[in-house]
């Protein structure tokens, strides 16, 4: 039998091994991609899930000393100290009283305050009270302390170590729900860091970000689509516009901070200011997908209504306009999903500065979630890195949310033709 494409100088097999190699080549790099990011979720899964536990000591404390009639003046961090001293009364240098006040944190001083102003009735009594541990404490009962180091090597000290063996032996340590995490905003102290400021910080941010660059957008790409004259100059603005889709961040943060703090004087570290500079990058890219989403409507829509004697606005807004809302919001949430973790722009513009109450407006002073992560990773805490890897959880599933409301609101305004 005659192998006519061999006579005629082709070699199939050849090239069906050289497309089996090329697949073969596809799927592995898919599988390392996949790999890589398997890799980076269960980091971050396992070095920010352990945030969801905190640590506390019970310490027994003489409520006797503080006078009934002035609550608010008595020494509470006296108390505290005083309380940890008689637990361990064989500590006396004062070299190893400072380690032993290190065991509870320096907010627990204000938690005992706070739970005698909650119930005055706690007055005069010994009590035992549940306090809050110090990070160094907290990260030796969730395993994450060497104790095999040299104790030059580590932050907590053998006698410290000792001393919470003992307490955990005796019951008076626990490990329960770390609400304060959620619930609080940023600290000094690792301990009692939250994220709930640089959550609402980045909540009033993207809603300046959504309420300036939707309708502007929109409304650019509605001019630029379907009414501005084919000519020099809307070639020019469209080369500009999909240029400026690949501008880095960072220029529109210096933009930012230029015009908008410096030439018109705008509070700093706003969410008014952040939201429009996240704007003014996000702009391009919902201009960019509202004409493609323009574009893929059918021209039957239009033709038909312009037959039938509707004016051209009339023609795009009633007809066009809604058939292609579903890939404007998709685009607009993209948008807004690759704007909520920008950290660039906001640095410029003073969002990098330790806020630790929640912005009750878009003008009172704020923080962002992207920035609170590069806050607590440049800290030298090792708390704090768990702190990190949590945020960015927060961070993702804040992202992933958006993406799931852009999929919904496709799938219920899209019209199938």
């Amino acid at each position: 039998m005659i192998n006519f494409t061999n006579k005629a100088g082709f070699n199939l097999n050849r090239r069906h091994r050289a497309e089996r190699r090329f697949q073969w080549a596809g799927r592995f790099a898919i599988l390392i991609s996949l790999a890589f990011l398997a890799l980076m979720f269960f980091t971050i899964l396992r070095d920010g899930t352990g945030v969801i536990r905190q640590t506390q000591i019970a310490v027994t404390v003489d409520l006797s000393v503080i006078d009934p009639q002035d609550l608010a003046g008595a020494s509470y961090g006296k108390i505290l100290k005083s309380g940890l001293r008689d637990r361990f009364p064989d500590v006396s240098k004062r070299k190893d009283k400072k380690k032993l006040y290190n065991l509870a944190s320096p907010e627990a001083g204000f938690e005992i305050k706070r739970a005698v102003a909650e119930n005055p009735n706690l007055v005069g009594g010994v009590h035992t009270l549940w306090l809050t541990a110090s990070d160094d404490l907290d990260m030796l009962i969730k395993g994450r302390v060497d104790t095999k180091l040299s104790e030059t090597r580590r932050r907590i000290s053998d006698a410290e170590i000792n001393w919470a063996t003992d307490l955990q032996d005796s019951g008076q340590i626990r490990r329960v729900f770390n609400w304060g995490f959620f619930t609080s905003g940023d600290s000094r102290e690792p301990e009692i860091a939250g994220i709930l400021s640089a959550f609402v910080g980045s909540l009033l941010t993207l809603s300046v970000c959504f309420v300036l660059s939707f309708p502007i957008g929109i409304a650019a790409a509605i001019y630029l689509e379907e009414f501005t004259p084919k000519n020099r100059i809307s070639d020019l603005i469209e080369v500009n516009i999909n240029n400026l889709a690949a501008v880095p961040s960072i220029v529109f943060g210096l933009l930012g901070l230029a015009i908008l703090l410096g030439y018109l004087g705008m509070p700093r570290s706003s969410p008014l200011v952040g939201g429009m500079v996240l704007a003014l990058m996000t702009l391009p890219t919902i201009i960019i997908a509202s004409r493609a989403a323009l574009r893929a409507v059918p021209p039957s829509f239009k033709e038909a209504a312009l037959a039938l004697g509707a004016t051209p606005v009339q023609a795009v807004f009633h007809h066009v306009l809604p058939v292609a809302m579903p890939g404007m919001l998709t685009g607009a949430i993209v948008g807004m999903a690759q704007a909520l973790g920008e950290t660039a722009p906001l640095l410029m513009i003073g969002m990098v500065a330790f806020i630790v109450d929640v912005p009750q407006s878009i003008l009172e002073p704020a923080t962002a979630l992207p920035v609170q992560i590069f806050l607590w990773a440049d800290a030298p805490e090792r708390a704090f890195t768990e702190k990190t890897a949590a945020a960015i959880i927060v961070l993702l599933t804040f992202l992933i949310v958006m993406n799931m409301v852009a999929i919904v609101l496709r799938r219920k305004l899209e019209q199938r033709f």
